[in-house]
């Protein structure tokens, strides 16, 4: 549902997401409810930690949910810190071992929420990690999150407060007591409309997957896509050519450093296919790149926790802010310019042609490695476009 009266500051980075998150928790009073994919225990993550220890001191009621793989190198001794303080944490889907993947562990919380006093909310696809935790990081990663307040903050908090209710039946056989009751705010803040969007493997299967789409089938002046992990299935694919062959200027901008090479070389097999097409194709190489963020027409804008690829629109809990806002729009539209312009390489047609075979047959092979994995998770036919949204 599209909420007007909303107010939304896009944030990029730990530098402009930690200090804002911390504050909130600072003044936190009634409640704080925080998802996380990863949490680690870095100077950010400690900072954060000590936000909550503190609030939950105050009296705040406190709720972690932490993804089980995701945060599966967390010391146990932080997770005890935390409950000894009063924060409640909980794992989803915890793995006693990495190689007990069986098909339903696949279905993992990639989401990156957080609620504090039903007043104030952050959407993105920023992780609890320093910006230069990686290998060899010499720039922070690129990522970005929005912060939230208005009545769409009572969606999030509402899709959150679920969740946990689900998980604390599933860990104790009983529902999961409520910390004290906020009431969210549903009067306006400011002018913006948004709305939420999520993906869950039940009646929210193909939401986010479903609105690109739409906007892609719009889109007639431009569409920008900043997508850290980038693979999407058949019709995606010919959605993006489709509005190239309208006119419609289309960019991507993905990894040329990547976490997680397999991926970044499957990737690579498309770019014959768009470029071929007239879509823009540039890798970001100046740091990591982790953002899921787009912008269509100047009026449609995307920030979340979902790749395109089929893990994480088949498989994760994601949640994306969907900014129906110029202005909003037009400030995310200005962060992937500059993104293009000061940490990218362009990847022209020709170029990409001369390449070796044997550079396109690595390609090929890793696709065929991603293809193997999709299969095993169950998900193959619908990646590939049959009864996808």
């Amino acid at each position: 549902m599209i909420r007007p009266g909303n107010r939304l500051d896009l944030l990029q980075g730990g530098a402009d997401y930690f200090p804002a998150l911390i504050a909130a928790c600072d003044a936190a009073r009634h409640e704080i409810h925080i998802e996380s994919y990863i949490f680690v225990d870095d100077a950010s993550g400690r900072a954060v930690g000590a936000a909550l220890r503190a609030a939950a001191g105050r009296g705040v009621a406190v709720r972690l949910l932490l993804d089980g793989f995701g945060s599966r190198d967390l010391p146990a001794t932080v997770i005890a810190e935390l409950r000894a303080a009063g924060v409640e944490v909980l794992l989803y889907r915890a793995l006693s071992s990495i190689w007990r993947f069986r098909r339903g562990r696949l279905r993992r919380l990639h989401r990156k929420l957080a609620v504090i006093d039903a007043r104030v909310a952050f959407v993105g696809g920023i992780n609890i990690i320093d910006d230069l935790d990686g290998a060899g990081l010499e720039a922070p990663r690129l990522d970005f999150a929005v912060r939230v307040e208005g009545p769409l903050v009572a969606d999030i908090l509402a899709v959150m407060r679920q969740l946990w209710n689900q998980l604390g039946w599933r860990h104790s056989g009983r529902r999961a007591g409520e910390p004290a009751r906020v009431i969210p705010g549903l009067e306006p803040v400011g002018r913006q409309k948004a709305e939420l969007v999520c993906r869950d493997n039940l009646r929210r299967r193909r939401d986010i997957e479903a609105s690109y789409l739409d906007a892609l089938r719009q889109a007639r002046l431009e569409v920008f896509i900043a997508n850290a992990y980038f693979l999407p299935g058949r019709r995606f694919r010919h959605a993006l050519v489709e509005a190239a062959r309208r006119g419609t200027r289309v960019v991507l901008l993905v990894q040329g450093l990547s976490d997680h090479p397999l991926f970044r070389a499957a990737t690579r097999t498309l770019y014959a296919y768009f470029l071929e097409n007239g879509v823009e194709i540039f890798e970001y190489r100046a740091s990591e790149m982790h953002a899921k963020v787009a912008v269509v027409d100047g009026l449609w804008a995307t920030v979340g926790s979902s790749n395109i690829d089929p893990f994480s629109l088949l498989l994760a809990r994601e949640a994306n802010v969907v900014a129906h806002d110029r202005r909003f729009a037009m400030e995310l539209v200005a962060a992937i310019e500059t993104a293009l312009n000061e940490g990218s390489q362009p990847i022209y047609r020709m170029a990409w042609q001369r390449l070796p075979r044997w550079h396109r047959f690595k390609s090929w092979l890793a696709y065929g490695w991603v293809r193997i994995l999709i299969g095993l998770s169950g998900q193959g036919r619908a990646w590939d476009g049959e009864g996808a949204a």
